[in-house]
């Protein structure tokens, strides 16, 4: 597996990009939880891109479970991206295709629908 600092790295993330600051925790978890600052939160300042962890006890455990999601986030919006792509070049593919016989003759039949009810549409005479 991979470590947290090969993760940054593929994508993209600097240490020098986050802002980082530690937070008084809340919730269940006693007085303790409460009195220290071990909530950890992360922001990606180019991105804008916010995370904060409590989910351990210790401040150096959240900093990486942290970026671990940070680095989630970012693999999701890259997976992401690659659908996309690949949706686009299946849709032009899609596109450039030989119409079916079937097609053709659907397309035909419509255009001589809709040049039937064009024809009704003249203005009226008096014969």
């Amino acid at each position: 597996m991979d470590t947290l600092e090969q993760r940054m790295k593929r994508a993209g993330i600097l240490e020098e990009d986050l802002e980082e600051r530690f937070v008084l925790g809340s919730g269940s978890g006693g007085q303790k939880i409460n009195k220290t600052a071990s909530c950890v939160y992360l922001k990606h300042v180019p991105t804008r891109i916010e995370v904060s962890c409590q989910d351990s006890r210790s401040r150096e455990r959240n900093r990486e479970i942290a970026r671990s999601r940070l680095c989630s986030i970012f693999e999701k919006q890259e997976e992401q991206k690659r659908l996309d792509r690949a949706k686009k070049r299946a849709v032009q593919r899609y596109k450039k295709r030989k119409p079916s016989k079937a097609e053709k003759e659907r397309r035909r039949q419509n255009k001589q629908h809709r040049a039937e009810k064009k024809r009704f549409r003249g203005k009226i005479r008096d014969y």
